[in-house]
């Protein structure tokens, strides 16, 4: 027989995160930036605050400026880490959209939980929720879907069970990785249910280290060895892959310059000889007076 705990969603919720390690044994979610108000202050709000010293809450003034913040630790960690973001339902929720939109397209990984409007339409409408007569399933959240990686709507407690798997895969394959957005409604989050144990089990997310296409990488060898002037255009996944020192040691053997994206920055050190800087629109005269 399965055994089973009684939880609200958001006690279930903030379990669950506790439990979620890396490779290095660490917490994979670090902390959560929140600013609290209706639709997250009695459910997520009751659920951090007993655990604040095993994943501290931080408290921000502006919901933009708190994700900007979780974006830059994962980006700094090198995405082996990374944080949550609690906002109240309406502007709260949609202050959060501008920083969603800069992770999708850096695949930086960032677990947005803004509130939501009443699964059960009680209050409805409820202050600050958006009104489409025609579609009742619309609230302001819709806006995170198309600069997430991972949306979901959490309409019943049970639906933890899958969208939390789902949404930390997202955040921890370096193919697919960037924001998870867990729209969570506010009488869900204080709803209970009975989860099953095995749920709340320490798990270690492991990095998926994809080997090149031996055709590609045999091309490529050639196409730098048939080259006059070669240059490596360095990007974020150097970083990713903690591969700057064996950028370091293959262009220095090779004598080849490196340019860099603005993922790409400091994959060589900024005084290194070899380092041409930015590249592209943003660039400088060095790197594409070369190129």
């Amino acid at each position: 027989m399965t055994r089973t705990i009684r939880l609200t969603a958001a006690q279930a919720l903030v379990r669950y995160l506790l439990a979620q390690m890396n490779e290095d044994g660490e917490p994979f979610i670090a902390g959560v930036w929140a600013i609290f108000g209706h639709g997250n202050v009695a459910g997520l709000g009751e659920a951090l605050y007993p655990v604040r010293e095993r994943l501290p809450t931080y408290r921000g003034h502006n919901e933009q400026t708190m994700a900007h913040a979780a974006i830059a630790y994962a980006k700094q960690l090198r995405r082996k880490r990374a944080m949550a973001v609690t906002s109240s339902i309406g502007p709260g929720a949609t202050n959060m959209v501008t920083a969603a939109a800069l992770a999708h397209v850096n695949r930086l990984p960032v677990l947005l939980l803004p509130g939501d409007a009443f699964a059960s339409r009680g209050p409805d409408p409820v202050l600050q929720q958006i009104e489409d007569f025609g579609d009742g399933t619309v609230s302001a959240n819709d806006c995170f879907r198309p600069v997430s990686r991972y949306f979901d709507r959490i309409g019943r407690p049970e639906h933890l069970l899958t969208a939390l798997p789902r949404a930390f895969r997202t955040m921890t394959d370096p193919a697919d990785c960037g924001p998870a957005v867990l729209a969570f409604p506010q009488d869900v989050q204080a709803e209970a249910y009975d989860y099953p144990e095995s749920f709340f089990e320490p798990r270690v997310w492991h990095r998926r280290r994809i080997r090149p296409d031996t055709g590609e990488l045999a091309r490529a060898a050639e196409a730098i060895r048939a080259a006059r002037q070669p240059v490596i255009i360095a990007g974020g996944g150097v970083h990713y892959s903690d591969a700057t020192e064996t950028l370091r040691a293959f262009a220095e053997r090779h004598n080849i310059p490196v340019a860099e994206t603005q993922a790409g920055k400091s994959a060589l050190p900024w005084d290194h000889p070899l380092n041409l800087g930015p590249i592209g629109v943003t660039g400088g005269e060095p790197a594409n007076g070369v190129c």
